[in-house]
């Protein structure tokens, strides 16, 4: 019996001691694609939450209290998403959900999301997250539709109208496809070829071959996320084909550029700064959130660090910073919080959220880079 007080004693004077162990942690879930073809997305992505959140809690936790991550790996499919996303709100009990590496895997679970009242940081690059506007569900990558336009710009820029298209037939691809499409005439671009490829296809030099053959094309588009991208690079190298290539910032990261060499020289595709941070100005105001990011990351990973790395980075502290502006986790007072977010200086631009844009990033978001090396070089 004494022996059984003196336990009791030192455990109510733990307790009293550090009165955050008493609590419950806040569980950050996440289902994230470390596998499959979207694997270059989802593999940053876990490092960066797993990184940033052991220094939350080295620095005390969020309100008092540790953060836990609940984190599974949806395999870069949509239906295994769902799974993971059910799982994550029914049995795990999670305060808050980060995912969706792709648009796919996003757009399959937010229906569930608004049903179970749960704020959704989505890391997908479709317009249709959030389009139109769901109560429970944001995104941080900038849409498809401001890379559309930051790469209609361009090439108006170089005086060229005449473009093809070769774009991934689902999710993100399918989606960017959609917004080149809408955007066309309002840029004066006359789109003389329409070509798609599935993410898994080993090679789409038919695609390829008949947009060659096609009269006039004087740019190609290629639309598209993963895998898929680094084929159809490799293949654009394979024809000789000499017209200026533009991606989309689909591949912004260095795993991209790993996967095809020296093939991708002399392309162009819109980033945000954060790849792009050794030769941005002094002067610009996301620099020192980027620099140390960038340094952080890399140390302790080992990787260069990737645009998908920030998006992780901002899903989570957008979360961070709607709760300490709640003071609470409850659900609803975040979500409005998250909603409420302006001057939020992240990873991927400059965040200002609104009832009307879930997204809250414009066009200045985002660079134009080209290709040489196997690194970025800054244009404007």
């Amino acid at each position: 019996m004494k022996f059984m007080r003196v336990v009791l004693a030192a455990a109510l004077f733990s307790f009293a001691a550090f009165p955050a162990l008493a609590e419950d942690p806040i569980r950050i879930g996440s289902f994230l694609s470390t596998t499959g073809v979207m694997s270059p997305m989802g593999d940053p992505e876990k490092k960066t939450l797993e990184m940033e959140i052991e220094r939350l809690n080295a620095q005390g936790g969020l309100l008092g209290r540790r953060l836990e991550l609940v984190l599974y790996d949806d395999g870069s499919v949509p239906e295994k998403a769902v799974t993971m996303a059910k799982r994550l709100i029914e049995s795990d009990r999670v305060d808050v959900i980060i995912g969706g590496s792709g648009t796919p895997t996003s757009l399959a679970v937010m229906s569930m999301m608004e049903k179970a009242e749960m704020p959704f940081l989505s890391l997908g690059g479709g317009v249709a997250i959030i389009e139109p506007v769901r109560k429970w569900t944001f995104k941080v990558p900038q849409t498809d539709r401001l890379a559309a336009e930051k790469v209609y710009g361009d090439i108006r820029r170089r005086g060229l109208s005449r473009v093809a298209l070769l774009s991934e037939n689902v999710g993100f691809g399918k989606s960017g496809r959609n917004q080149c499409l809408d955007l066309a005439a309002a840029y004066g671009i006359e789109i003389v070829a329409d070509e798609t490829y599935a993410p898994r296809d080993p090679d789409v030099t038919p695609q390829l071959t008949r947009i060659r053959a096609t009269p006039g094309v004087q740019a190609l588009f290629v639309f598209g996320t993963g895998q898929g991208p680094a084929v159809v690079t490799r293949n654009i190298r394979q024809l000789a084909m000499d017209v200026p290539v533009y991606q989309s910032h689909g591949v912004a990261s260095k795993d991209f550029l790993r996967l095809v060499g020296t093939a991708a020289d002399g392309m162009r595709l819109p980033s945000s700064a954060l790849a792009i941070v050794d030769v941005l100005p002094q002067s610009d105001r996301q620099k020192p959130v980027l620099t140390a990011f960038k340094r952080d990351f890399e140390r302790r990973s080992g990787d260069e660090v990737s645009m998908m790395a920030g998006h992780a980075w901002d899903a989570l502290y957008l979360y961070v910073q709607a709760v300490k502006r709640a003071g609470s986790t409850d659900k609803a007072k975040v979500r409005d919080e998250i909603e409420a977010t302006r001057d939020f200086v992240g990873q991927g631009g400059i965040f200002t959220l609104s009832a009307t844009d879930h997204m809250g990033l414009t066009l200045d978001s985002m660079r134009m880079v080209e290709i040489h090396g196997g690194d970025w070089t800054l244009l404007e």
